[in-house]
């Protein structure tokens, strides 16, 4: 017997709730094959692969496949349907940089919702559509920062009064979703208080969200958002000092991020538990962890990560006197900031490859009074739609 359009689509929904998208893509495409009267299936369809697509960061097809939705909510007149197409499309516009159209679909969003009293949509675009437009200052100002520091500077307080804005509406909004009974909602409330809570540098209220984020996406079995908060929870106790705390959340991110086969965020994990027991001073355990970011990157290509692998691993020799690994760690970190073009990296390598240097003794020992510099990018997990 042959599955329906339907039964095809559920089941596609259940791979992607698991975290197999690319598997749960092709029941999707499978279900659009055979077809549906029902206008409404077919939306969710399109919506479901949109946010799959996104998912697997192939964002072109995203964008396709939430056109289609935002077309045919149109056409039958599904006002809350064009609103959350209107916020897929925008934020895969904002992650493909085209920043104005992402903030003309949120507008779109917050319109729509506004006047059908969407309370929960409200709240998340009211959250949104200031992230974007603060993004969308950005690039302008980067780029005249050299010839006028005032301009750059002017856009971080900007940036910084628009994250209290935010804050305090979300504060103030969350009663509506616990109003609604959306205990989904709540999850995603608490994950975007937690966040901005942390942009604020206030990590114990940071912590507090994230905390009630992981226990609901626990509840509905949301791997991923269980993954976001566990990696949003061990950035914030970094920044309390407690070391262990966030060894052990970057270690269940890692866990998830194996399960969800996602190796761009199971090498964020190996690096984050790296540069984390670098300050726990326990190099042995940093190198290893280091040793699989590096492994990771080189497999993805991505030469910016080889790069700090390198330069992390030189740190973590330094301090266990192993100057020479270190200092090859260090070249070869040189090497790649040079083709890559990071401008800031080569200077600072420099430093650090002469540091080593200095320290040779007449009969080619080390002396162990190297520098070690670490340095950590702790992004905070934005909240899915």
């Amino acid at each position: 017997m042959e599955s329906s359009c339907l039964d095809l689509a559920l089941e596609g929904e259940r791979l992607c709730k698991a975290g197999n998208y690319r598997a749960g893509v092709s029941f999707f495409e499978s279900a659009l094959q055979v077809g549906t009267e029902d206008l409404q299936i077919l939306s969710a369809i399109y919506s479901q692969l949109g946010n799959a697509y996104f998912h697997l960061q192939e964002y072109n097809k995203a964008l396709e496949y939430h056109r289609h939705d935002l077309t045919l909510t149109r056409t039958i007149g599904d006002e809350l349907g064009e609103a959350k197409a209107s916020g897929n499309l925008g934020n895969t516009l904002k992650v493909l940089g085209r920043y104005g159209e992402a903030v003309v679909c949120c507008q779109r969003h917050l319109d729509i919702t506004r006047a059908v009293v969407d309370k929960v949509g409200h709240i998340w675009v009211m959250f949104f559509s200031v992230e974007v437009s603060g993004l969308s200052e950005g690039p302008v100002c980067m780029q005249t920062r050299k010839a006028d520091m005032s301009v750059y500077f002017k856009y971080i307080i900007t940036a910084i009064v628009s994250v209290v804005s935010v804050c305090e509406n979300v504060i103030a909004n969350l009663s509506l979703v616990k109003e609604l009974g959306d205990h989904a909602a709540q999850g995603r409330t608490y994950g975007n208080l937690g966040n901005t809570y942390y942009l604020l540098g206030d990590f114990e209220n940071a912590v507090a969200a994230h905390e009630k984020r992981l226990l609901i996406a626990k509840e509905f079995g949301d791997r991923s958002a269980e993954r976001r908060a566990h990696c949003n929870l061990g950035n914030a106790y970094i920044f309390l000092g407690k070391f262990d705390m966030a060894a052990s959340h970057y270690k269940k991110t890692l866990q998830l991020a194996r399960q969800l086969k996602d190796k761009a965020v199971e090498a964020q994990a190996c690096y984050s538990l790296g540069n984390t027991y670098t300050l726990l001073q326990d190099y042995e355990r940093a190198i290893d962890y280091h040793l699989k970011h590096l492994v990771i990157a080189q497999d993805l290509n991505d030469r910016v990560g080889e790069g700090r692998a390198y330069w992390s691993l030189g740190n973590a020799h330094t301090a266990l006197g192993n100057h020479e690994s270190a200092m090859l760690f260090a070249e070869k970190h040189l090497e790649i900031a040079k083709e890559v073009c990071v401008y800031s990296s080569p200077p600072i390598t420099w430093f650090f490859l002469c540091n080593i240097s200095e320290t040779t003794t007449p009969s080619g020992g080390f002396k162990v009074n190297c520098m070690c510099i670490c340095g950590m990018l702790h992004v905070p997990q934005r909240q899915s739609v």
